[in-house]
This record gives C-alpha cells, sequence and structure tokens, in this order.
C-alpha cells in the first residue's frame, strides 16, 4: 500500500486511509488518518446511521389525500389535498407504480364525484429548500442533484430524448418521459447535415421551470437521450391525480396548486382527515436501494425524515425551539449520534445526506469508527448486504471481478471532480473482518495511469488477500506501522 499511493503521480494529491479489525479491535494501517478529506458519496454511510437510529425500519412512509370538510351526495366543498410525509420511491417502487390510480380508487370508493374546490398538491412536510445545503446551482437540472422534496414521483426525473428531422434544416424532435413532467420547453435544436458532429445544449436556470434546448443534431444519427431533474414534483404528482381522478369519474372544478415552504397551512392540515393513503416500502428497503445506487434523492430523504422525528422529540421535551430547517434538524441529531460513538463534531463536518456538498468533510478513522460502530448493532448484517458488493451489484457491479475482493467488499462508493473514496467491509484471506476507508482527494489521474477507482480498489484487493491476522507482531509487514510522508 505504501509503494502504490508513494507513487510520483499521487505527488499532488492528498491520501487518507484507515483500516481497523472488527475481531481485534486494533488499527491495521493508517496513513493522514487524522486529515479531513471530501468524502464525496461515504458520506451516505453517516446517513445511514442516523437513519437506522431514528427510524423504525419497518415504518412505511404514507403519501395521503386529505379533505377538511365532508362528502356530501358525492360533492366536497372546500380543497382536496395530495399530502406528501416524504416518500422518495412514489411511482418508482413496484407496489406504487400506479398510485394515482390507487388513491382515485379510494376516493371513488367513498363516493365522491366533485370536489368543488382546488387539487392541492402539498409538499410542506419538510421545512427548508429542496436542495441540500452546499450542493451546486449548475447541477440542480441534474437527475442526480434532483428537488429532495416531501411530495416526489418517479425519482423526480425525467427522460429528454432529442430526435432529428427526416432531413438536414428541419427542426429536432423533443419528447419527455414521462410526457407532462417537463411542462415548458423553448427548442432551436435544429437538424444538420448527415455525419456532422451532434452539439445538443440543455439548460434550465436554478429555479426556474422552463428548459432551453438549442444546437444541432445530425440527420439520421440516432436519437440522443438525457436524464434531467422534474422542476417541481410536487405540481407533477397532483397532474397525475388530477388525471386519474378524471378516470374514476371525480371531477374537479378548481385549480391545481402546488403548496411549497416556506409557504403552509398547518391549520388546514390539522384539520383534514385522511380519505386515501398509499404507502411506500419499508425504510430498511428504501436504504439499501439508496446506498446500492448511491440514490441522492433516497439517502437526503430519509436525513429529512429523520429530521421531522428528531423535531417533533426536541419540541416535546424543549418547547418552542425556534426554527430550525428539517436538514439541520436530521444533521444536529447525527452530530450527537456520533458523538456518542466517540467521533467529535472536528472530525466529521457533514451538512447534508448524500455526499454531494464539497463542504462535507470527514477523516478516515472517523469513517473507520462509524463502520465499526455499525458493525456491533443488532441491524448490522442488513446494513452490510445493503452496500454496493464488489463485482456483484450496485455501483460496485462491474470493479475487482476475479480478485479475492470479488464478493467480499461490501463497501459504499463516492466519487465527484477530483474525489475518489471507498469505504465499508472485506474479510481477508485469512477470515478476519475488517472495516476500512480509502480517500483520494485533489487526483485528476494523468494520460496513461489507471483511473483513481482501480487505483483505489487495488487496496482492497489487498486487504482482501492478506494472509497475517492482526493477532500477529506488529511487525508484520502486511500490517505496516503508519507510513511516513
Amino acid at each position: 500500500m505504501n509503494e502504490l499511493i508513494g507513487q510520483p503521480r499521487f505527488a499532488g494529491a492528498d491520501w487518507g486511509i484507515a483500516v481497523v479489525s472488527l475481531d481485534s479491535g486494533r488499527t491495521l494501517y493508517t496513513h493522514h488518518a487524522d486529515q479531513l478529506f471530501q468524502p464525496a458519496s461515504t458520506a451516505k454511510l453517516f446517513t445511514a446511521a442516523i437513519a437506522l437510529s431514528e427510524l423504525d425500519p419497518d415504518y412505511r412512509i404514507p403519501t395521503r389525500v386529505m379533505a377538511s370538510g365532508e362528502i356530501r351526495n358525492g360533492r366536497l366543498d372546500g380543497p382536496l389535498i395530495l399530502y406528501g410525509m416524504g416518500d422518495p420511491t412514489l411511482g418508482s417502487d413496484a407496489a406504487t407504480s400506479d398510485w394515482p390510480d390507487q388513491l382515485a380508487t379510494q376516493l371513488a370508493a367513498q363516493g365522491l364525484r366533485r370536489v368543488h374546490g382546488d387539487l392541492i398538491a402539498d409538499a410542506t412536510y419538510f421545512a427548508g429548500p429542496v436542495m441540500g445545503s452546499g450542493w451546486e446551482a449548475t447541477d440542480l437540472q441534474s437527475w442526480f442533484a434532483v428537488p429532495a422534496t416531501a411530495l416526489s414521483v418517479r425519482d423526480n426525473q425525467v427522460d429528454v430524448t432529442v430526435t432529428p428531422a427526416a432531413s438536414s434544416g428541419g427542426h429536432a424532435a423533443i419528447s419527455f418521459e414521462p410526457a407532462d413532467a417537463m411542462p415548458h420547453v423553448i427548442s432551436e435544436v435544429t437538424t444538420s447535415e448527415p455525419r456532422t458532429r451532434n452539439d445538443i445544449n440543455l439548460y434550465r436556470a436554478p429555479g426556474d421551470g422552463t428548459l432551453y434546448a438549442f444546437g444541432n443534431i445530425a440527420a439520421r444519427s440516432p436519437a440522443q437521450s438525457y436524464k434531467l431533474a422534474v422542476p417541481d414534483p410536487a405540481y407533477y404528482a397532483g397532474d397525475l391525480l388530477r388525471q386519474a381522478m378524471l378516470r374514476h369519474g371525480i371531477e374537479l372544478d378548481g385549480k391545481l396548486l402546488s403548496l411549497q415552504w416556506p409557504r403552509r397551512d398547518t391549520a388546514r392540515n390539522t384539520q383534514a382527515r385522511t380519505l386515501a393513503e398509499v404507502l411506500s416500502p419499508p425504510v430498511r428497503d428504501i436504504l439499501q436501494r439508496g446506498l446500492k445506487r448511491s440514490q441522492n434523492l433516497y439517502l437526503q430523504n430519509l436525513l429529512l425524515l429523520a429530521g421531522v422525528r428528531a423535531q417533533a422529540f426536541a419540541e416535546q421535551s424543549e418547547g418552542n425551539t425556534g426554527f430550525i430547517t428539517t436538514e439541520r434538524w436530521g444533521i444536529r441529531a447525527m452530530h450527537e449520534l456520533l458523538e456518542r460513538m466517540g467521533i467529535t463534531p472536528s472530525a466529521s463536518l457533514i451538512e447534508e445526506g448524500t455526499g454531494l456538498s464539497r463542504r462535507n468533510l470527514a477523516t478516515p478513522n472517523a469513517m473507520a469508527r462509524l463502520l465499526t460502530y455499525l458493525a456491533a448493532q443488532p441491524y448490522a448484517d442488513a446494513l452490510k448486504e445493503s452496500l454496493p458488493i464488489a463485482g456483484v451489484d450496485g455501483t460496485l457491479q462491474w470493479r475487482m471481478r476475479n480478485t479475492p475482493a470479488e464478493n467480499n467488499v461490501h463497501a459504499k462508493t463516492g466519487s465527484m471532480s477530483f474525489v475518489h473514496c471507498l469505504a465499508g467491509y472485506v474479510t481477508t484471506a485469512d477470515g478476519e473482518r475488517l472495516a476500512f476507508a480509502i480517500m483520494l482527494n485533489n487526483y485528476d489521474p494523468p494520460s496513461g495511469a489507471p483511473s483513481a477507482s482501480r487505483d483505489i480498489d487495488a487496496i482492497a484487493v489487498m486487504l482482501a488477500g492478506l494472509r497475517s491476522r492482526s493477532e500477529a507482531p506488529a511487525t508484520s509487514p502486511s500490517v505496516a506501522a503508519q507510513p511516513a510522508n
């Protein structure tokens, strides 16, 4: 390991590594393990810890249709409220793929035939902006930085397809799946001569619902597809319910409205009763899917759900606490949990739930201590199986195949520009269970060099092949002391 990380191509980079035996408790190897690094998506491990601590793993998140009025002779006087309570899987889970029709069926079964009022898509269960702290504005139209809202649908993503016209000079066609998820589009994409270079540009300003498309696509070239964030998931969810209501014979007299923080109608929601409801998969399943796929929406919403619970507990015990965003409540609860683990605030500066923020910082030792704590909990096996498995699934499906790490390393990946990390568990060739954190910052591989993920994987493979247990003398080459710079 010293030889690998000491190569001249890493002269301008920063390596941080911590390896701990879960069997003996010994630290086997460290390198700059108390230095702060950007963790990228390995920060999701911190979110997993607070989610498992604060939320019942069997809890199913409801999405409700509510009203404060009574249904009389098939008519509801007043608004109908589609109330999201944080389910990030609505419409993307098999059980809720037809959620609008499930809700409309329940409404029709209660005799509802006309709503003399508005349909309000209410996403105010979470108090705070729909982006995590530190998320970059230029990422907010991207599929990996979708709005984290209490009323989400179909992962808050839309597929955009650009298709050339039959001949050069014509306007290219732009289509969306789901069809109504991007309501406003201004397209100036033209069809250029065959075999010319495609130059397709898609831009939506932060906070703006209009997508601008410009550039060109070559005639007779294949259609080009992209994934973008839905600008207003709550409104889109409300529109899906409105269409389902019409299919089930329920007419809406009023308008469809989207209610977003900081606007709230707490009094109306307090008085409202539930008319229909669909439930998410259990929290443990949401966490597993989020970790396997490194799904930012799922992990951010789990942090926010933990924040809702932490706020409710604090208000019961402390009374009026003033305004703190739901995200900050979740982070505050996370820091309290980390301090109970012995991780000091200066060793883990996490400010949101996904790892997207470059202001997130953690030390390799803090990450290894977190993993050690999680491995001692009743849910340890379930959490381990929720992590990507080398050569098998998730973000590690194609990595470390045909090595001792395959189907052995269970670890969370983390990568963004100049940041490359891997943290998780491995069992050595001698059967010793290890927790490890490998963090590489400020590195861009030079031409001809292996990718950064291959360098990190090489270290994980070394650990998987280790044949000297940590009970061996500390002078063993396999358990080298902390290397010099």
